[in-house]
């Protein structure tokens, strides 16, 4: 088995973890900060996730299953992205999760990644979680 790499990045979100949580969970809201992305599921463990969307003019259709679903603290998929060009087998799927850590009313969102194979896939996932939770932020810091 090869090496393997992971990608981590975090940002601070002046907001309870419950609304962190939605944005993380609710599809509406997670089309606003993941570049317009639909998320079809049902939102429990051992169900399938899907993501569906256009890039740069390119339909794509990524998937995985829900791993961990604990409200307001993580949630952990598989994730396959057809973008990638490789073959829909178990070697391709990365590991994605989200862990929520509530201090007063900030809540830090720390996203991590796994099984990626070299430093320039590793820096171009961080370079991207780095937009999607600054999105993230935008979506749940806005007024009610």
């Amino acid at each position: 088995m090869s090496n393997t790499l992971t990608a981590q990045a975090s940002v601070q979100v002046h907001a309870p973890k419950n609304r962190v949580w939605d944005a993380l969970t609710k599809p509406e809201l997670v089309k606003e900060y993941l570049f317009g992305t639909e998320m079809v599921t049902d939102g429990k463990v051992g169900s399938p996730i899907l993501y569906r969307g256009s890039w740069e003019g390119k339909q794509y259709e990524d998937k995985g299953v829900i791993l961990e679903s604990e409200p307001g603290r993580s949630f952990v998929s598989t994730y396959w992205s057809s973008m990638r060009g490789l073959p829909d087998t178990p070697e391709n799927y990365n590991k994605v999760g989200y862990k929520l850590d509530q201090v007063d009313g900030t809540t830090t969102v720390t996203v991590v990644q796994d099984n990626i194979k070299s430093e320039e896939e590793r820096k171009h996932s961080e370079e991207n979680w780095k937009t999607v939770l600054e999105g993230l932020k935008k979506v749940v810091e806005r007024p009610v």
